[in-house]
């Protein structure tokens, strides 16, 4: 199967809160119709999310986009990336 015909989905990442001190961002995602709200515990790689309703849609998708850019986001922020999924 080609690239072109991969189904996908945009999840939008709003950062909400930051702290450098605890070592926790908080905020939002968006895909789809579903909406989770996230706490990334990112000194020891604790991703929560919540509500539970389509959390393990997002989980793993939300996990990797913070590893690769948590010290680049910034409360107030707006974010994207691609789920290599429809929902």
């Amino acid at each position: 199967m080609s690239s072109q015909h991969r189904p996908e989905t945009t999840a939008y990442v709003r950062i909400i809160q930051q702290s450098w001190q605890r070592g926790q961002i908080e905020g939002e995602v968006t895909a789809a119709n579903y909406q989770w709200r996230f706490q990334w515990h990112f000194r020891h790689g604790r991703l929560l999310v919540q509500p539970s309703l389509g959390r393990a849609l997002i989980y793993e998708p939300l996990g990797r986009f913070l590893e690769l850019s948590d010290y680049q986001l910034e409360p107030g922020g707006d974010y994207e990336f691609t789920l290599r999924s429809q929902l």
